[in-house]
């Protein structure tokens, strides 16, 4: 049972790893210190960070734009 799991476990830490990083990347570089300590800290399986990239990040681009 626990060599199913493993590659799994694997899966989702290299998953979660991925977005985290890029999201924290993106905040950092905002300089967005609010975001970057919410995301450093909150763990969702990448689902927040693929909400700030995407969402969030956006929103503001297209805002400054204006």
């Amino acid at each position: 049972m626990n060599l199913i799991f493993s590659p799994l476990i694997y899966l989702l830490l290299s998953w979660a790893l991925f977005w985290k990083g890029w999201a924290l990347w993106i905040a950092a570089r905002k300089n967005e210190k609010i975001w970057f300590i919410v995301l450093l800290i909150v763990n969702t399986l990448g689902l927040l960070e693929i909400f700030y990239i995407f969402i969030y990040s956006q929103f503001l681009k297209r805002k400054e734009s204006q």
